[in-house]
């Protein structure tokens, strides 16, 4: 029988490139330590500062994704889109219900068939929804006035866990691709490693705030902590599509906003959905976390 292969000798594609290779990995380490405490201390604060902050990552994700799949785009599109994003917060923030914010959407909708080039309105209004998702998520959650901080605590605890474990599993561990034809260096371990580190570290989170994690409340989790890697492999679709590395480059080490927030949106909607459908729009943070 003939021995098995050496790692040394195994496919490059499978080899490992080590968990410290990355050239910007100080880059993101930087950027981290100065958006984080960002986006914790106006989690904490809640209300306007809260939203608005994630109404400004909003607007430059439909930024950054008008100049990616609609480089001809007229302006009055980008502005009329992101009235009709002020609209929905406003709407949602004002009667506590997200009804009201599809409203604003469908307006928007209209708008980006009305100002989008011939043929592309599918791309403006994708592109309307996903900077939405980036805004109404989080704000329905920390919306709820008795556990929105722990829900937004327990959500950026799945998104930063997963994805800080699924980069340095995939890099240390290596192994088969999860999906090379839309995310070349994204491996199974990364996504395995990155899901259940990420779980464990949002179950401890809502453990500290004085909440016990269920059973319900692991799966539930679990599910999110996957489904945010699958906003990282759709965003890594379209910019496949368009042909492009990154969003953008406003943010060091990431490219740009979109980059950023591709697996938080998907995150938060999801959350956010959840959290609806079990305890309705005065309560979803507890519809989220409570089971």
């Amino acid at each position: 029988m003939a021995a098995s292969p050496r790692a040394a000798d195994m496919d490059p594609d499978l080899k490992p490139a080590g968990a410290f290779s990355d050239p910007d990995l100080k880059k993101r380490v930087v950027s981290a330590l100065i958006l984080i405490p960002v986006a914790i201390f106006t989690a904490w604060l809640g209300d306007w500062p809260f939203a608005l902050l994630w109404l400004l990552g909003a607007c430059l994700v439909l930024l950054e994704w008008n100049r990616l799949v609609l480089p001809e785009q007229p302006r009055a599109l980008y502005w009329g889109e992101v009235a009709c994003l002020v609209a929905a917060l406003a709407f949602e923030r004002t009667f506590v219900n997200p009804g009201f914010a599809l409203i604003a959407l469908g307006v928007g909708t209209l708008v980006a068939i009305w100002l989008s080039p011939a043929g592309h309105s599918r791309w403006a209004i994708a592109g309307l929804v996903y900077a939405a998702a980036v805004v109404l998520g989080p704000t329905i959650l920390r919306d709820d006035n008795a556990l929105g901080f722990a829900a937004i605590l327990w959500l950026f605890a799945v998104v930063w866990g997963t994805d800080v474990a699924a980069y340095f599993a995939g890099r240390s561990i290596g192994g088969p691709k999860l999906w090379p034809q839309l995310s070349p260096k994204k491996t199974w371990s990364g996504f395995l490693g990155g899901t259940l580190i990420g779980t464990a570290i949002a179950l401890a989170v809502v453990r500290f705030v004085g909440i016990q994690p269920t059973l319900g409340l692991a799966l539930a989790t679990f599910a999110i902590a996957a489904l945010s890697q699958a906003g990282d492999l759709f965003e890594s679709s379209v910019k496949r599509r368009f042909a492009a590395k990154d969003a953008g480059s406003i943010i060091p080490g990431h490219g740009g906003v979109m980059d950023r927030l591709d697996g938080f949106l998907v995150a938060a909607v999801a959350a956010a959905a959840l959290g609806l459908a079990r305890g309705g729009s005065a309560n979803p943070a507890a519809g989220l976390l409570l089971w």
